[in-house]
């Protein structure tokens, strides 16, 4: 399963939904400014609370939009 850890009036966080939109990618959105368990299953998975954080694994992940590195994640 993806998730995406985002935030509220995140541009970058909505690019990379769109994006995996676009690919037809099924993903749950993780809002860590309106859920404290997802806040801190963002910062064990990083060590932080930056986001968009892109994880199909809940082990690795890509911060930020990053296409190329999203399309790896994915493979």
């Amino acid at each position: 399963m993806v998730k995406v850890y985002s935030i509220n009036e995140c541009p970058w966080c909505e690019k990379v939904k769109k994006y995996l939109k676009s690919r037809n990618v099924d993903f749950e959105v993780h809002n860590i400014e309106e859920n404290k368990a997802d806040r801190d299953a963002c910062y064990k998975l990083t060590g932080d609370t930056m986001v968009p954080i892109t994880t199909v694994n809940d082990k690795d992940y890509v911060l930020g939009f990053d296409k190329a590195g999203i399309d790896a994640l994915l493979r």
